[in-house]
């Protein structure tokens, strides 16, 4: 069991190491860095490591205004452990009233297409505020997440926003996302605690049951290929989504 434990934290180690080499040299030669924060695991990761490496990248987060309380006290907690204040950029007031106005609150169960807009006005415009005079972002997504995303490279040229892509966790596994955050003792979002394996909005997010897949709990009465909110739409998206929908017409 001993060499098992040890295997581990050298798998952990270098890892890490990997991990804070890839932020400094992304730091250095694409400032100004940036790093979009979800607030969940993978991200509690990223804001450790970013802190703890000293790299010069700035953490923000979209406060959506359907967050959980849970995802926001995250805010606090690396407030108390870091002393960092992590920038929040929210929707346009107007645009929401719209959108309720005209569909009403909970139009994202009635169509991918409604849950789609709400994502655009709640996420994907503050996303481009945030990314605005910025050469480069970070995102904790990973490879095994989901069918989205397993073709997620390390790095990319952002096509959709015109700058620099990280993706340095691609390669983790859900596990090492909990190894380190148990060996450094990152604080991380309670509602991890409660079955929540991935966090978006409260309305949009459940718990995942033994078995399920990790994303499971997110949009759950979608089709698995069209679960993304758009902040990671790659160029292959649309052809994708294409090709899904002849399958099934065929």
């Amino acid at each position: 069991m001993s060499t098992v434990i040890a295997a581990t934290a050298a798998g952990l180690r270098q890892r890490t190491e990997a991990l804070e080499t890839a932020l400094r040299k992304l730091a250095v030669e694409h400032r100004p860095a940036t790093f979009a924060s979800s607030l969940g695991a993978e991200d509690m990761v990223l804001t450790d490591a970013i802190v703890r490496c000293g790299a010069a990248i700035e953490i923000f987060t979209l406060d959506t205004g359907r967050l959980n309380p849970e995802t926001l006290s995250v805010l606090d907690l690396v407030r108390s452990r870091y002393g960092y204040e992590i920038l929040a950029y929210r929707p346009n007031p107007s645009a929401v009233d719209e959108y309720v106005r005209n569909h009403g609150p909970d139009a994202i169960y009635e169509s991918v297409e409604l849950r789609s807009r709400c994502c655009e006005i709640r996420k994907v415009e503050p996303l481009k505020r945030a990314l605005a005079g910025k050469r480069a972002w970070v995102t904790g997504m990973r490879r095994a997440q989901s069918v989205t995303r397993n073709s997620l490279p390390l790095e990319e040229f952002d096509r959709a926003y015109g700058l620099w892509k990280l993706n340095p966790l691609a390669e983790w596994s859900e596990h090492e996302v909990w190894d380190y955050i148990r060996a450094h003792r990152v604080p991380y979002n309670p509602l991890h605690d409660q079955g929540y394996r991935s966090i978006g909005c409260a309305p949009c997010t459940r718990p995942t049951a033994a078995g399920e897949d990790l994303r499971a709990g997110r949009w759950w009465w979608e089709n698995p290929e069209s679960k993304e909110c758009g902040l990671h739409k790659r160029p292959t998206d649309a052809g994708s989504a294409t090709a899904t929908a002849q399958r099934k017409h065929a």
